[in-house]
């Protein structure tokens, strides 16, 4: 064999080679590679509208109906910032907190939404204590509020507003854990049932939450009837509800187990003498709902087990 022919040769396997590790680069890397998955809608997204421009939720991302809100002390560009989480039980103490934005600037532009530009809602882990606050901002962004943990346990603090920038609007909910030292004895979830009573009012609601789409709830007060007689038909209660925080009437869900958090406002008037929502639930699992409305200028709340 002449030299050429052997030089020839030599270089076809050289070119050959080179093809070859350059096509399992090719394969192994650009090709092979996993293409990034296409990004939910974001929380914000999700959350951004006009107070007071309908029946919607707080929620924490997308999904189908509503999802749980309040999981995370950091969402959609905003943290809770708490300066302390202790508290004695039965004591009477104050929560101090800052809402921050990404660059950790306290934020101190808030949209007013049910007459307060931040709700506060406290409750325990086992979904017993319920309390609706209305902490108050000092200029620079800091919030108080007084608080009581009437029992020791770990308690669930949860931040709901809308802050406004300069992109928009955005409503979110965060959340903290508070505990309370002592023997913590949890209470086991009542059963499911459309009625309750509180403070000498019967409360019921109409209607059956699902995953899949949003449904109507009608709630409606009424007081119990005197002994021997019967009680107050539904449509007419028999009680006149006044407008509280803008509204007849409050509804919070709360999941059992991760204390998921929707907050859902109602219908601008009453529809039959009740107070009317649009609810999707999160997910399978039984909720706490706690309906808060008020009478003759003093606010109850009245709490239902939901199962869906």
């Amino acid at each position: 064999m002449n030299n050429s022919r052997v030089a020839f040769i030599v270089a076809g396997l050289v070119v050959a080679i080179l093809g070859g590790f350059g096509l399992g680069r090719l394969t192994s890397g650009d090709v092979a590679r996993p293409t990034a998955a296409v990004a939910a809608p974001t929380a914000a997204a999700d959350q951004t509208h006009s107070p007071g421009a309908g029946p919607h939720t707080h929620s924490a991302g997308g999904g189908s109906g509503a999802a749980a809100g309040g999981l995370e002390i950091s969402a959609s560009g905003y943290t809770l910032v708490p300066e302390a989480t202790a508290f004695t039980a039965g004591l009477a103490g104050e929560l101090a907190f800052r809402i921050v934005d990404s660059g950790q600037r306290p934020v101190t532009d808030f949209a007013s939404v049910h007459d307060k530009p931040l709700h506060m809602i406290v409750v325990r882990r086992d979904l017993t204590g319920y309390q609706h606050l209305h902490p108050t901002m000092a200029p620079d962004g800091r919030w108080t509020v007084p608080l009581t943990l009437p029992e020791p346990g770990v308690w669930r603090a949860y931040a709901d507003f809308t802050a406004n920038a300069a992109t928009g609007q955005t409503a979110v909910t965060l959340g903290t854990d508070l505990t309370a030292r002592g023997d913590y004895v949890p209470r086991a979830l009542p059963d499911a049932a459309t009625q309750a009573t509180v403070d000498g009012f019967t409360v019921s609601y109409q209607g059956t939450p699902q995953t899949a789409a949003i449904q109507p709830l009608l709630f409606t007060v009424a007081q119990p009837a005197a002994p021997g007689t019967k009680t107050a038909a539904p449509e007419t209660p028999g009680v006149e509800l006044e407008r509280y925080l803008g509204a007849y009437g409050h509804l919070v869900v709360l999941r059992e187990g991760d204390l998921g958090y929707v907050h859902v406002h109602p219908e601008p008037e009453l529809v039959g003498g009740a107070v009317k929502f649009w609810l999707a639930a999160p997910s399978p699992g039984r909720y706490r709902m706690y309906f808060d409305f008020q009478v003759a200028g003093k606010v109850h709340t009245a709490e239902f087990t939901l199962r869906v």
